[in-house]
């Protein structure tokens, strides 16, 4: 028995998510979006390098000591698995322990936008899934890769660090490979995938320039790529893109963006109203005529326009999903307010439902 799995075992009993545990603070969970003690005795730096020393594998362990930050996955007996990402911080070892689901979930098992299946048809393109940390953009991922899976017959290629969920074939040919132990960087697995076959690659990060150089390039030689790494709503996800290139690329970039993008995806996971459970609230933008010339002329604050303008073809503000949730009563006026990307604007519209949140007009 690990000496983990009192605490996961913990975590599961109280239906939360994460546990969070550190060297001079006591172990925490996640639960319903919370932070909750366990218990009020704090772990000790010997703790807690008995802890995670016990778990990780040599290859871990050495990029721990090394970089100071290491992810793996960890089974936990036949109950559970989780993703693992280990820190150095002032008082020592800190760790996140993150939940994975025990199965792919499917596009509608997620209550996902209909939208999200014309992504996943899409022959060839970027797919851009962004949000903070913890808003469900890898069990999203994996679900179009699902929908894929099962519907075309094709050679899927997945990059991820650590490997979180596992796809067996179906109608596609499915080659996991884990950044660290089969591919050493992101942008090596993605220059390796053009000469795969694939038709599509789902990259778990593309965070770097050099990995979005690559997702690029195989976006516009005709596979459809899905992949995350810039959090934030589809506006500044292409500003912080761009950005990362030098300025004299930049021209050339956004000529790639707006001829390869086929939509960004954006979530944030809410409390429900009745505080008993989460759900997702989605901003999309689809890579139109109109949002390719906006992308290509770097105009990027006209988006906002055109995915007003298009629920036709499925987009939606991150305000407009909120304001649905809202009106339906399955999240709270508060909450919305809160998560609003344009809170001046989202104020009036909490104001009609709820004079007393709204903020006052400067």
């Amino acid at each position: 028995m690990a000496r983990i799995d009192p605490l996961l075992d913990d975590l599961l009993a109280r239906g939360g998510n994460a546990l969070h545990i550190a060297a001079a603070c006591p172990p925490m969970v996640r639960v319903r979006g919370d932070l909750v003690p366990l218990r009020d005795a704090a772990l000790s730096a010997q703790s807690m390098d008995e802890i995670l020393f016990e778990l990780v594998p040599p290859d871990v362990a050495k990029r721990l000591r090394d970089d100071l930050d290491a992810d793996f996955s960890w089974t936990h007996g036949d109950k559970a698995r989780f993703r693992v990402n280990c820190f150095y911080k002032r008082h020592g070892l800190s760790a996140v322990f993150q939940l994975l689901p025990s199965r792919v979930l499917s596009l509608a098992e997620l209550g996902c936008p209909e939208v999200l299946w014309r992504l996943a048809d899409k022959r060839f393109g970027l797919i851009l899934v962004t949000g903070p940390a913890g808003s469900g953009k890898t069990t999203t991922m994996a679900a179009m890769v699902d929908h894929i899976n099962k519907t075309r017959a094709g050679h899927i290629v997945t990059l991820e660090a650590p490997l979180e969920l596992v796809h067996e074939p179906l109608r596609s040919h499915v080659t996991h490979r884990e950044i660290g132990r089969d591919a050493p960087t992101f942008e090596l697995g993605l220059e390796s995938a053009a000469n795969e076959s694939a038709d599509v690659v789902l990259c778990s990060d593309l965070a770097s320039s050099g990995a979005m150089r690559r997702a690029l390039a195989l976006a516009c030689s005709g596979v459809l790529v899905i992949g995350s790494g810039f959090a934030g709503g589809a506006v500044s996800t292409l500003e912080r893109i761009v950005a990362s290139f030098p300025v004299e690329e930049q021209p050339h970039v956004r000529g790639l963006l707006a001829e390869s993008l086929a939509g960004i995806v954006t979530q944030q996971m809410l409390r429900t109203a009745d505080g008993k459970g989460r759900l997702t609230a989605h901003e999309i933008l689809i890579g139109t005529p109109p949002a390719a010339a906006f992308i290509h002329e770097g105009r990027f604050s006209q988006l906002t326009s055109v995915m007003q303008a298009g629920q036709g073809v499925g987009m939606q503000t991150m305000e407009m999903s909120l304001e649905r949730l809202m009106t339906a009563g399955r999240i709270a006026p508060e909450v919305a307010l809160e998560r609003a990307y344009d809170r001046e604007a989202f104020a009036r519209i909490v104001s009609r439902l709820r004079p007393d949140l709204a903020e006052p007009a400067v």
